[in-house]
C-alpha cells in the first residue's frame, strides 16, 4: 500500500474543545430542564450538530418543531463560538505542531476532515491553518460521520484516492466513516480500541513513525 496523505479529524485529535461543547450543550439542556451530563456528552462525539440536538432532546418528552430545533442548534453554536473566540494554542494536543511540521517537511499531503462547521475558526485560533493543503468541514457536506462524505471530500481535494490516505480519528463514528470510505483508519484517544481500526496510537507523535512503515510520498 502506498500512503501519500494524512487526513486528521480536528476536535479531539489536533486540539481539544470538548469542554466547550459540553458547556454549550449543558447550558441549552439546563434551560430546557433536561438531565445533561458528561455521559450524555460522550454520545455526541463525532456527531453532527442537529443529530446531537436530537440526542439531547431525547432526554425529555416534549416535542419541538423543526424551526424550534434550528433555533436551539443556533443558540448552542453561538455559545460554543463565544468560547472558541477566547481559545488559543493552549488548546492544541501535545506535539500537534511538531508532528504537522515534520509530516509537511517530509512531503506528505495533509488535510483536515471535520464534521464541524467551526473548523476554520478553530484552525485560526490555534494557529494551525498554514499546515494543511486543504480543509473539508461541516459547511461543505450534507452527511455527517459515520458517513464517509467528509473524508472522501478531503481525499478528492488532495487529489488522492482513499486507499492512499490515512485517517486519524478519536471517535468511533469517525473510524466507521474512514472504513466505509476505504481509508486506512488510525484510532487515537477514545477510538484507540475502536472496532475496525487498522491501527491505534497513544499520541500524535506516533503518526510520523506509523507513516514511515509505508512508502514515502512521491
Amino acid at each position: 500500500m502506498e500512503i501519500r496523505g494524512v487526513i486528521f479529524d480536528l476536535d479531539g485529535v489536533l486540539c481539544h474543545t470538548d469542554h466547550y461543547h459540553y458547556l454549550a450543550w449543558k447550558a441549552l439542556a439546563d434551560r430546557l430542564g433536561l438531565p445533561f451530563d458528561e455521559r450524555v456528552n460522550d454520545r455526541l462525539r463525532g456527531v453532527s450538530r442537529m443529530d446531537s440536538l436530537e440526542i439531547v432532546l431525547s432526554l425529555g418528552e416534549k416535542q419541538f418543531t423543526q424551526a424550534e430545533k434550528e433555533q436551539m442548534a443556533e443558540e448552542k453554536n453561538r455559545r460554543y463560538r463565544s468560547y472558541l473566540a477566547k481559545m488559543g494554542p493552549e488548546a492544541l494536543a501535545p506535539g500537534a505542531v511538531d508532528v504537522l511540521r515534520d509530516l509537511k517537511a517530509q512531503g506528505w499531503k495533509l488535510a483536515v476532515g471535520s464534521s464541524s462547521k467551526n473548523a476554520p475558526l478553530i484552525l485560526e485560533r490555534t494557529g494551525l491553518e498554514g499546515y494543511f493543503d486543504t480543509v473539508a468541514d461541516g459547511s461543505q457536506i450534507t452527511r455527517s460521520k459515520p458517513d464517509p462524505e467528509v473524508f472522501l471530500l478531503a481525499a478528492r481535494k488532495l487529489n488522492l484516492c482513499p486507499s492512499e490516505c490515512i485517517v486519524v480519528e478519536d471517535a468511533v463514528a469517525g473510524i466507521q466513516a474512514a472504513k466505509a470510505g476505504g481509508f486506512f483508519a488510525v484510532g487515537i484517544g477514545d477510538a484507540a480500541n475502536a472496532p475496525g481500526a487498522d491501527a491505534s496510537i497513544s499520541g500524535l507523535k506516533e503518526i510520523p513513525i506509523l507513516c514511515k512503515k509505508f512508502r514515502m510520498p512521491l
